[in-house]
């Protein structure tokens, strides 16, 4: 407690209004996380592939926007960039409420795509503007933490309303997701709006070649290749491949799946501090390697669950997956943003930003498509084994990256803060 209570006075007033409205903003978001692809699959009856591949068009949407909308933030700023993906994720929960052909669902994810692909590096980029410094790291742990409560209770909530037998109640969740992006247009068009993330006039930076040039930093390069992996096999499952798994072949209930989810918002509340103070003057490339032996454990658990399906044993199996994966949860987020917005400068960090989101797409996109293809033609072992693979693949790039990344964005201890980034781009 006295840990949040210095984080929270270290803060700038922006800072405070950043994080006091997270669990609430994104309680819609939990209630609709774990089941959407269930709403697609069993409420409006897309076979498994199909709902798969709807749920990459979002990642593959987000995709396509990052990049532009990177070098939007670095020229106009991230306040601008958010409130337009805002209005398009309000629009898109609304038409997925009603969609009931896969032109209408198609449409609806697209357009919560455009959301995605430039939220996660707009607000990264706010962040950026606002905090630096330690408080940055911690920043991005809390803020993690406290979007997982509201994505947590937001599961717990839809757990038990929806129902597979009555649209109405998927209707429902989707209309409160949409509702619930109100919070931060309101904060962006009001508290945050004199926050600047993007250069002066006379900084203003060249557009040509400058991905490029961001990419040809070993340091970025490595990260970027990390960062896909991991969410291939993490966050691109949480919405896919975990919940099919976990009613097509561990056979639980939808109530157990939302519980699950209640689990690693749990996990993650009370053991991100923990996890901070642990991790703080530690090379955060060797926080990964552990968060990947964590991770490869975890989907040996959910594995486990099939050979015993519809019992009491794959429901707890299935919760302690998400308990176990929450762990691994707590070492990622508050190191591979930190070292991408230490490498970055004022000048470039909304493209560094979209690297990393870029990177997340991906492993978005690849994630629920191969989920799809294995699940739905009854590989569920091959599917575990691709995940376990993949875990084994993330701790090794972290060896690699260690060698090529500066020590001060990897956090070693004894080094002061990091000056801008060079080559400016």
């Amino acid at each position: 407690m006295t840990g949040m209570r210095t984080f929270w006075s270290a803060l700038p007033t922006e800072g405070r209004w950043l994080l006091s409205t997270v669990a609430i903003q994104t309680l819609g978001r939990g209630m609709t996380l774990p089941f959407t692809i269930i709403y697609l699959h069993e409420v409006r009856g897309f076979d498994l592939g199909l709902s798969g591949g709807l749920m990459s068009l979002i990642a593959i949407t987000g995709l396509v926007v990052t990049g532009p909308g990177g070098t939007l933030i670095d020229r106009f700023g991230a306040r601008v960039v958010l409130i337009a993906g805002l209005l398009a994720m309000i629009a898109g929960c609304t038409l997925l409420a009603f969609a009931t052909h896969p032109a209408t669902a198609a449409a609806a994810v697209m357009l919560i795509g455009i959301n995605f692909g430039v939220s996660w590096p707009g607000f990264n980029a706010l962040i950026a503007a606002v905090v630096d410094g330690e408080v940055r790291q911690q920043y991005f742990g809390v803020n993690f933490a406290l979007v997982n409560l509201g994505i947590g209770v937001g599961g717990i909530i839809g757990g038990f309303f929806v129902d597979v037998s009555d649209p109405a109640t998927f209707t429902t969740i989707f209309l409160v997701d949409a509702a619930s992006s109100l919070i931060p247009l309101a904060l962006l068009l009001g508290p945050l709006r004199r926050v600047r993330s993007q250069a002066d006039a006379e900084e203003g930076v060249s557009d040509a070649g400058g991905y490029l040039q961001i990419l040809r930093r070993p340091a970025v390069l490595w990260l970027t290749v990390l960062t896909f992996i991991a969410v291939f096999i993490g966050y691109g499952q949480m919405e896919a491949g975990f919940p099919a798994y976990a009613r097509e072949v561990a056979d639980v209930s939808t109530r157990i799946v939302g519980l699950a989810f209640a689990v690693n918002t749990a996990v993650i509340v009370l053991l991100q501090f923990a996890v901070l103070r642990l991790i703080t003057g530690k090379r955060r490339t060797r926080v990964m390697v552990v968060m990947a032996v964590v991770w490869a454990g975890s989907w040996l658990l959910l594995g486990a669950t099939g050979l015993l399906p519809d019992s009491l044993a794959a429901a707890i199996g299935v919760l302690a997956f998400m308990g176990v994966f929450a762990f691994g949860e707590t070492m990622l987020q508050p190191t591979v943003p930190a070292i991408y917005n230490d490498l970055a400068s004022d000048r470039t960090r909304g493209r560094y930003n979209a690297i990393n989101s870029a990177a997340f797409q991906g492993g978005a996109v690849t994630g629920p498509l191969v989920a799809g293809l294995l699940l739905g033609a009854d590989l569920d072992g091959w599917f575990i084994a691709v995940m376990v693979a993949g875990a084994g693949i993330v701790g090794l790039l972290a060896v690699v990256l260690e060698r090529v990344v500066p020590a001060v964005a990897n956090g070693a201890p004894g080094h002061a803060a990091p000056a801008p980034a060079q080559p400016e781009i």
